[in-house]
């Protein structure tokens, strides 16, 4: 009896043993948590907010009482999806996909989710981006919307959702916005693609009729520049030929002075021969 009473004692022992390292394992198992890298935790006690926070590591809290929820701090993209749209013609088109980079500052991490909860970015994004679309969309025409002013969407949306994010919660920045082609309905998308390509027509014929007339400008001023040149030439020429004559003129009137002197001189010879002939047959007359 008594070698039952022990075992049945040690038996008991062991059960309690093996009881108690089974509630600690549970207890490390649900009160050791890990918070991942680009991560804040943030706690809640009776479904209150505490007003702690963890950074990434391994951290405890109180099983079944505490509980835990992590919040991303690093740069993260929220994909909004069939936004509808409609403009002030009464057309309704959607946006098949509005990304919105946004990132929450760690020191802001507590105020955000105390006013929005962990699922902040429902409000302050998602619900946004739907109000600011029909905004925009309900004082614009399709025409504006698909093709004017669609390479704008995606800065006027980030500016106003990043004012709007400066009163609410300025821990949260909005990084970037990026904005897919709306959808419209078919018979219209078949009508914009006309009008594109007859655009595209008209654009390659301007500038076909731009190459034309720039060959063509191009032409006259390659004549012009012929035309003075060969002007140029031909007044060379004339010059020239005006210099021979007068070099010619000169010539001539040098070579009829010369003539002139020549003769001159023959004659005033003569002249002088005559002269001394008839003075020598006076002299030989008076001696007889």
């Amino acid at each position: 009896q008594w070698y039952q009473r022990r075992v049945r004692g040690n038996n008991v022992s062991g059960t309690f043993l093996i009881v108690l390292i089974v509630l600690m394992a549970l207890l490390m198992q649900f009160s050791l948590h890990k918070v991942e890298e680009g991560n804040v935790s943030v706690y809640y006690r009776g479904g209150a907010l505490l007003q702690t926070t963890a950074s990434p590591g391994y951290h405890f809290m109180l099983p079944f009482i505490t509980s835990s929820k992590p919040v991303q701090v690093t740069t993260q993209t929220d994909e909004v999806k069939d936004i509808p749209c409609g403009t002030s013609g009464g057309v309704m088109i959607y946006f098949d996909r509005i990304e919105v980079v946004n990132r929450l500052k760690s020191d802001a991490v507590l105020s955000v989710v105390r006013d929005f909860s962990v699922d902040y970015d429902k409000p302050l994004i998602f619900d946004k981006v739907h109000h600011e679309v029909n905004q925009f969309c309900s004082t614009q025409n399709l025409h504006s919307v698909y093709i004017d002013l669609f390479d704008q969407i995606d800065e006027n949306l980030k500016s106003a959702l990043q004012k709007d994010l400066h009163q609410v919660a300025p821990g949260l920045e909005i990084v970037g916005v990026r904005v897919t082609k709306p959808k419209i309905p078919e018979a219209i998308r078949r009508n914009y693609e006309l009008m594109e390509a007859e655009r595209t027509k008209l654009l390659i014929a301007t500038e076909k009729q731009k190459v034309i007339e720039k060959e063509a400008e191009t032409e006259r001023k390659r004549a012009i520049i012929e035309a003075q040149k060969q002007a140029e030439v031909a007044n060379i020429t004339y010059s020239q030929r005006i210099m021979e004559k007068d070099s010619q003129r000169k010539m001539s009137e040098i070579e009829d002075a010369t003539n002139l002197a020549r003769s001159k001189s023959q004659a005033d010879a003569e002249y002088y021969s005559a002269k001394m002939s008839a003075l020598s047959n006076k002299v030989i007359l008076h001696f007889y």
